[in-house]
């Protein structure tokens, strides 16, 4: 598939009115209106996907400086390149889980409890 820049049509027409003009040229397979995000009016140009290289030769030269509504035409070929390879995330191994490791008091040493009536206070709270 070859891809075709369309721009200089009015800013009314629609994408089925493109296919239309387009497709007496040649095979359309998509088409692409840029419009504006917000309002959603057409900026004047779109980008259409050809079955093949001659279709959007043969369109270019048909179309390419018509006046149509008062507006000139502009077509352009962009031939099909290899896309992008998209960026790989550099490899990062999980950082290593913490080792417990159990550790046994000697025999002579024994936990002590605190005295029941012994209460170790609580910090107050931060505000």
């Amino acid at each position: 598939m070859v891809k075709l820049f369309i721009g200089g049509f009015p800013l009314n027409y629609t994408e089925l009115e493109l296919v239309q003009l387009v497709a007496l040229h040649g095979t359309v397979n998509t088409v692409k209106i840029v419009r504006d995000k917000k309002t959603g009016i057409c900026k004047g140009y779109a980008f259409l996907e050809m079955k093949s290289l001659a279709d959007a030769n043969n369109a270019v030269e048909a179309l390419s400086g018509r006046s149509l509504n008062g507006q000139t035409l502009t077509l352009k070929v962009n031939e099909e390149t290899e896309p992008a390879p998209a960026a790989k995330k550099p490899f990062r191994p999980a950082p290593p889980k913490p080792a417990y490791v159990k550790v046994e008091r000697p025999a002579g040493v024994v936990k002590v409890d605190r005295p029941a009536g012994v209460v170790k206070p609580k910090r107050p709270r931060k505000a």
